[in-house]
């Protein structure tokens, strides 16, 4: 997986939540500032200056400043630093809120989350509390809620929301009005029945209610609520079982209803109808998703009267807000933003405004998350347009749900990170990048959560995570990253995750400081959920692709940091991703050495074996790949065999036993994984082929059983998972005791028909090596005796299927062989033929194999053989690993000189009796030789 998506989810009460008491006091947490040239003496600013300075920290921030000197402690308990609490982000129980209180007597808004908050609100002793607002609600209980009410009679505003406060009743309801009688606003979301006797406590008690708010009840008492005459916004949305005929004619008495919203339920079009035209105050109607309104509405027909309007699926949203108050902006999709910035407001307008800003974010966020699909027309037409809207909103509140419809509505899928492109693009051709990008360098850390996690899903869209870096977006999401908030660290990592995934973001993170702000993370949140390592180390594994990156991956301590994620971590998506990226860094090349550094760290292979062992696939998957890379490396691969760095491994067994069980297990994952994913066949072949590399770890492998699952693997009709089992059955082929097994188990077959048929040109190539390798005749000596340790064989007519692999070795090698131009570099020996014989001959892929000096050896050694087939098919293989440009060709240009093989070449490029292929690729060999020879001299 290399990018994730996140919609509208639910974050559980964290008990590793970053509290608020003695935290850190770094300053930045996102807040965008300036360096300043000069030094400030902080001492002698005014008071006035040093309250205004903490009035634009967070609190965790601005209580830390306060420890650092008794004149700032004094000024950070200002009550005008307190007169408002958001403590959404932090964790918050009973002895944090005693702390808190002195600081809290003059509070009026609070913000707080989960049950365990809401309890805790009681000690911070805020009697003059005004507005309360709370989310993740569904434990709080009636007990609780009174004893809120109770304490707190100034209380003008309480919302609970938006999930559902399932074991709250009537009950605290009735306990609300009776102890808040100034109360203006009540908002209350999934109470399970809204009895009669509730509603017409609040209708005699709270003479002042406004706003009344009983969202995806199971019933309410639609009769009573007719009593809330002081009601002049009310909103039922999602509300079930209501008797729309008796709904429609009571609440048309309700002398000062002016807003009302059914969105989400079933409400049909003639009550619609009858509330309209009987509701004498009525301005909006909100009818938003009510398939029963919708499947009998006409979309041809206007419904809205006169100074009324309809907020629903078919109407032009803007156009009828914006003629509630006359022509007032020269385009109605400035409504929102024209009365937020209007000097002289009438206070009734101004009321509905924001009513209708904070429906319309509410059932926005509601509809993103279901995402019908008969609102994907509306999404394009209008819906993103209204989200970027209310995203410029005056209430933090609505900015921060409509961010967070933003990043909801543009998933169609979160398990494989697919958004709806047309989504993504309407918001970046109306400015949206810009605005998150705004919202994220806000100090308000809900606001930036959400606009992180909205610029995060946006960014799977290429051209949306263009104009993210092209605006600063790279610079931002870092500076987020380092925040001690994990919410906003979290998202933050996420969305370094996504732009991560375009080759041309890379070097921009890094350069922004990004690789060090991912790595950090997981050491500062090591004990955390599993959402900010996850994502930290999902962008480290796309960082760590790219050769410079990787570097700066390495010198940050991601090594290190990776490392422990493995060990020690048991969340699947963090150990998938943590996998991921080892596996990376070890894939860099020959030059990299942050593949033996990964096998050099303490423990680390060991836990990336016992990681093969996951129940999750994708773990196992990853896990193997990195196994895999780090097996090329020669010091690896010997930490493995031979214990050199037995620490990775160690379980006090001696080196030889260490290196068995590496072997035996590997063979059981290939054996296992012939039922699995295509990726961990492939990674699983791969392992065995790195580890083969060593002849002891590929006899070892053949004893343990390795040879039929490799076979088994060849058939697959997938192409990188059979071209990886013809890599490991060449390197096994080598030793004759091998060979035989392959030949003994049906290996032929499998090869040969690889070797004709696959459309990998380097699957077809290793193929015919291994056979080559099988029938060059050093396994005729073990032939008779067989390859079991029992000394016994299976019958096998070795000579029968030796006739049938040289012949498709030779049709293998002359499919690169053009008679014509052959014919002529014969004649001329002239250096354009030869030099058009091996553009035509190369496989671009095969110079990333590396050879040993006895595998050199062995092809100097088969072109001196009789069969002029293996002579032909040596010297080709030798033109492959020699191709100037080929990753290893100086290498095998070393090797060659080191075995004296010129002299052996020219012997086969001058025989009267050798093939004319196998003269004209000993040529080429030559030439690449002199080729290597010259550029050393230079």
């Amino acid at each position: 997986m290399t990018r994730r998506v996140r919609q509208k989810v639910c974050h559980s009460e964290d008990k590793s939540s970053n509290g608020i008491i003695g935290s850190s006091s770094e300053l930045d947490s996102g807040c965008s500032s300036s360096q300043a040239n000069f030094e400030v003496d902080w001492i002698t600013l005014p008071d006035d200056t040093v309250i205004q300075l903490f009035s634009y920290l967070n609190y965790r921030d601005r209580v830390s400043l306060s420890s650092t000197c008794q004149t700032f402690r004094l000024l950070g308990s200002s009550p005008c630093l307190w007169r408002s609490l958001d403590l959404r982000s932090h964790k918050f129980d009973k002895s944090a809120a005693e702390w808190l209180a002195s600081r809290c007597t003059n509070l009026q808004r609070l913000w707080f989350r989960g049950a365990e908050s809401a309890h805790a609100v009681i000690s911070l002793q805020a009697k003059g509390l005004c507005e309360i607002s709370g989310d993740l609600c569904r434990d709080i209980t009636d007990a609780a809620l009174s004893v809120i009410a109770a304490r707190h009679e100034m209380l003008e505003s309480l919302y609970l929301g938006p999930d559902a406060c399932e074991k709250i009743s009537s009950d605290a309801i009735k306990a609300i009005a009776y102890c808040c009688p100034k109360l203006r606003r009540l908002w209350l979301s999934g109470v399970r029945e809204v009895n009669g006797d509730a509603i017409n406590a609040l209708a005699k008690h709270c003479g002042q209610l406004v706003q009344v708010g009983f969202i995806e009840s199971e019933v309410i008492n639609e009769v009573a609520l007719g009593n809330l005459n002081s009601v002049r916004f009310l909103s039922i949305a999602g509300s079930r079982n209501l008797k729309w005929s008796s709904a429609a004619q009571v609440w048309s008495r309700l002398p000062s209803l002016v807003g009302l919203d059914v969105s989400r339920t079933d409400i049909s079009l003639s009550a619609v109808m009858r509330l309209l035209s009987s509701c004498r105050n009525l301005k909006v109607l909100f009818a938003l998703n009510c398939p029963v309104f919708e499947a009998e509405v006409d979309n041809n027909m206007m419904y809205n009267q006169k100074g009324k309007i309809i907020v629903s699926l078919f109407s032009e949203i803007f156009k009828g807000i914006a003629s509630l108050f006359g022509d007032i902006t020269e385009s109605d999709k400035d409504v929102f933003h024209y009365w937020m910035i209007l000097k002289k407001r009438d206070r009734s307008s101004y009321e509905i405004i924001k009513w209708i800003e904070w429906v319309l974010s509410h059932t926005l966020l509601r509809i993103a998350e279901k995402n019908p699909k008969e609102f994907d027309d509306f999404w394009l037409r209008q819906g993103a347009v209204l989200l970027l809207s209310l995203m410029q909103s005056s209430q933090e509140e609505v900015q921060e749900r409509a961010a967070t419809a933003v990043a909801t509505f543009v998933v169609i899928d979160d398990e494989n990170a697919t958004v709806d492109c047309r989504r993504a693009e309407v918001i970046l051709q109306h400015g949206g990048i810009q605005l998150l990008l705004d919202l994220a360098k806000s100090c308000q850390e809900g606001l930036q959560s959400e606009a992180a996690k909205a610029i995060a899903n946006l960014s799977v869209d290429t051209k949306v995570a263009k104009a993210v870096a092209e605006s600063g977006g790279i610079d931002i999401l870092s500076n987020l990253a380092r925040s001690m908030n994990r919410s906003v660290a979290e998202e933050a990592a996420g969305g370094l995750w996504n732009l991560s995934v375009g080759e041309e973001h890379k070097g921009a993170i890094a350069k922004a400081g990004g690789v060090k702000a991912l790595v950090d993370l997981i050491f500062k949140w090591s004990a955390s959920s599993d959402g900010v390592l996850e994502r930290a180390a999902g962008a480290l594994a796309n960082l760590a692709a790219d050769d410079k990156c990787c570097v700066e991956v390495a010198e940050a301590g991601g090594v290190y940091a990776l490392v422990m994620l493995v060990r020690s971590c048991k969340f699947e998506g963090v150990q998938e991703q943590a996998a991921r990226a080892l596996a990376n860094l070890a894939a860099q090349g020959d030059n990299n050495s942050d593949n033996a550094a990964v096998g050099r760290e303490p423990g680390a292979l060991e836990a990336l074996v016992q990681l093969t062992c996951s129940q999750h696939e994708g773990v196992r998957q990853e896990a193997a790949g990195a196994l895999w890379n780090l097996s090329f490396d020669d010091k690896n691969r010997e930490a493995i065999a031979d214990g050199g760095g037995v620490e990775a491994l160690v379980w006090h067994f001696n080196c030889k036993l260490i290196f068995f069980h590496i072997c035996k297990f590997w063979v059981a994952l290939a054996q296992s994984c012939l039922v699995s994913s295509q990726g961990l066949q492939e990674r699983a072949a791969g392992a065995l082929w790195g580890l083969s590399v060593s002849e002891a770890n590929s006899i070892a492998i053949g004893q343990e059983g390795g040879v039929a699952p490799l076979i088994a693997l060849a058939r697959s009709g997938v192409e990188d998972v059979h071209e990886t089992a013809a890599g490991a059955l060449w390197n096994l082929a080598f030793n004759p005791g091998n060979a035989l097994r392959i030949v003994e188990d049906g290996g032929v077959p499998a090869l040969v028909h690889l070797c004709s048929t696959s459309q990998s040109k380097m699957a077809r190539f290793m193929s015919a090596l291994a056979l080559a390798y099988m029938f060059d005749g050093r396994m005729d000596a073990i032939a008779s005796v067989g390859s079991s340790s029992e000394g016994t064989s299976k019958t096998v007519n070795v000579d029968a299927v030796r006739i049938v692999a040289l012949k498709h070795i030779e049709e293998f090698v002359l499919s690169f062989s053009d008679p014509q131009t052959f014919a002529t570099a014969v004649a001329s020996s002239a250096p354009t033929a030869l030099t058009q014989i091996t553009e035509g001959a190369c496989i671009s892929e095969a110079g990333h194999l590396r050879c040993s000096a006895a595998e050199i050896g062995r092809f100097v050694t088969m072109l001196r053989n009789p069969s002029s087939i293996l002579k032909t098919c040596a010297a080709f293989a030798l033109l492959q690993f020699t191709m100037p440009g080929g990753r290893h060709a100086m290498h095998h240009t070393s090797l060659l000189q080191n075995v004296g093989a010129l002299r052996v070449l020219r012997g086969a490029a001058a025989a009267l009796a050798a093939p004319i292929e196998a003269k004209i690729f000993a040529k080429i060999v030559l030439r690449n030789l002199e080729h290597r020879h010259t550029e050393a001299s230079i």
